[in-house]
């Protein structure tokens, strides 16, 4: 029996940018289509609604969906069959051909990369459309690419949709458009753009705040040197990356004090009215995954679900945890991309990944809105780089060709020092770890960086966490100057206070100098007052002010900037 053609009028209603980018490809009906949307704004929607017009005018008799897991196999045909479209998404290559009862089927990119003649005698039988969804895994190696573009060459159309930024190789990406800019590079173009500040202002997303820690961190060297960096400050790759490593060690004190921050928040969040809110931690390796598990146990009395990208029941377990009301859950990159869990409202970034396209991959799993008002919290590592992705929430990305690469940081460092230390071979054991403390260093949001720092269990830090779970953008900035404000208020105070005491027979000592972390602490809460000050005159969102800033005098995000940007920027906001 042939399966029923979808019913258009029983399909749900299509958001603002659903319906434009859907009048733009019926208007267009051109063989390939790409959209580029924000994790949680409604790509599946958006392309099963496609998928529905093209079945029901019987431009296309069959639909192929191309997914980077196999759980995401399970999450589109399930999508799929709520709006009368079948999708099998139980077909392997040695299968040849879905069974009359479905619409098409749902494979893998490494599934085509192994058999693309197998898919493209399916592509060449009926005609079809194929949905390639998080389009750049087709870039991930020259044979999922070739394999994609020979398996689906035949189609009658081809609707390629990614929520993150493009690739940072070289690899160009099958059926994608690319067009020569004035600088003679190659960049992807897409047919519909919807980012995250769009999604934002039109509350499809949450707002996401990002709590970044620092803390003190000591490690041994093969040699037997004793080493002590603070988590943050101006330092080599090499040291970062053992910095960092050293942060995220489950036997030190930095992951503890950062998941009780973190539960913390979720309590907020709970009692605010999400009263089902789940917390993720991802992990960057199984066995500090099994680790966080147990400390999230330690600190909140309650188990910590468990999800490894190997496991036979890994989508199961996903599952039954967006069904639930758990607290936590651990992950290891299975949850990193494109999987709907959207009770999803706290993150621990305990992993040392930090490409652009992860990091937007990752956060995309907090920002999918529910209702007005819910906000997201994310708890990361003070270190420069992801200081600089968090400022860039809102930044859209192509996908460049033959441009050098500078991403910012050389993740292979991070991967070998995160090595385990009982490897064979002396030059494998690069460091152990000794121990490590945290303390909030700044909150990140909307392009800004706020607050002072604050040691973890103390009530300047309850301050952030306390913050209310139900706010909409504006408010969220509102607040964070306002708390700002209050703490600046308080440290004059203080010095008040202590000018005012009497004074001591000898000559009081000359205030000691500041040291350069306190300078930057102390410009950047000056450049902040001055863009909250433009946005009360003006109304321009602060992330737009710092933006205009970083045009007009270059350098990174303000939570990256060094004293001599710092500067340079507020001279120039009072000039503006």
């Amino acid at each position: 029996m042939a399966a029923r053609t979808p019913v258009l009028e029983t399909f749900p209603p299509l958001r603002a940018w659903q319906r434009k980018a859907l009048v733009e490809y019926l208007r267009r009906r051109t063989e390939d289509f790409t959209a580029v949307a924000t994790p949680g704004a409604g790509k599946t929607t958006f392309a099963l609604r496609i998928a529905a017009e093209l079945l029901a005018d019987g431009t296309v008799e069959a639909v192929t969906v191309v997914a980077p897991t196999e759980h995401l196999k399970t999450q589109w045909a399930e999508s799929a069959a709520r709006v009368g479209i079948q999708l099998d998404a139980a077909f392997r290559n040695a299968d040849l051909h879905s069974s009359a009862d479905f619409h098409g089927a749902v494979v893998t990119y490494a599934q085509v990369g192994m058999a693309p003649q197998v898919h493209r005698r399916r592509t060449m039988t009926r005609r079809t459309l194929v949905i390639l969804d998080e389009i750049h895994h087709a870039g991930d190696s020259r044979t999922w690419g070739d394999g994609v573009k020979a398996a689906f060459e035949p189609a009658v159309r081809r609707l390629m949709l990614t929520g993150t930024p493009f690739r940072s190789d070289d690899n160009p990406i099958p059926f994608v458009t690319y067009e020569r800019g004035g600088d003679g590079l190659l960049r992807s173009r897409a047919d519909a753009v919807y980012g995250y500040a769009d999604a934002l202002r039109d509350s499809v997303v949450r707002p996401v705040l990002f709590l970044a820690y620092s803390g003190e961190t000591r490690w041994r060297t093969n040699a037997g040197d004793e080493l002590a960096a603070r988590l943050g400050e101006p330092m080599t790759q090499d040291l970062i990356a053992q910095a960092w490593r050293t942060a995220l060690d489950p036997a030190g004190d930095w992951m503890p004090q950062v998941l009780r921050a973190a539960d913390a928040r979720l309590s907020v969040l709970r009692e605010a009215g999400m009263s089902d809110a789940g917390g993720l931690v991802i992990a960057s390796d199984q066995q500090n995954a099994r680790s966080y598990a147990k400390l999230i146990e330690q600190v909140t009395g309650e188990r910590a679900g468990v999800v490894l990208s190997d496991d036979q029941g890994a989508s199961a377990r996903i599952a039954a945890f967006a069904a639930s009301d758990q607290r936590w859950l651990v992950a290891v990159r299975m949850v990193s991309e494109g999987v709907d869990i959207p009770r999803l409202a706290v993150g621990v970034y305990a992993t040392s990944a930090s490409t652009p396209l992860y990091f937007a991959q990752a956060i995309g799993r907090f920002v999918r809105a529910r209702r007005p008002g819910e906000t997201a919290s994310v708890f990361l590592p003070s270190v420069p780089h992801l200081l600089g992705l968090a400022s860039e929430m809102e930044a859209e990305r192509d996908h460049v060709l033959g441009k050098p690469k500078d991403d910012g940081f050389d993740d292979g460092l991070l991967e070998r020092a995160q090595r385990d230390e009982q490897a064979s071979g002396e030059l494998e054991k690069r460091f152990t770890a000794l121990s490590a403390t945290a303390e909030l260093d700044q909150v990140i949001f909307d392009g800004a960086s706020f607050g002072t720092a604050a040691q973890a269990g103390t009530p300047e830090e309850q301050e952030y966490l306390g913050l209310p779970g139900l706010l909409t953008a504006d408010e969220v900035a509102l607040l964070l100057n306002k708390r700002q404000a209050e703490q600046l208020a308080a440290q004059r105070r203080r010095a008040a206070l202590r000018a005012a005491e009497p004074a001591a027979a000898a000559p009081a000592a000359p205030p000691a100098p500041m040291s350069a972390a306190q300078r930057r602490v102390a410009l950047r809460r000056q450049l902040n007052a001055l863009v909250a000050a433009r946005h009360h005159r003006t109304g321009q969102p602060h992330g737009k002010i710092h933006a205009e800033l970083r045009r007009l005098c270059g350098g990174p995000p303000s939570a990256q900037a060094t004293i001599e940007q710092l500067e340079e920027r507020i001279a120039t906001v009072q000039t503006l």
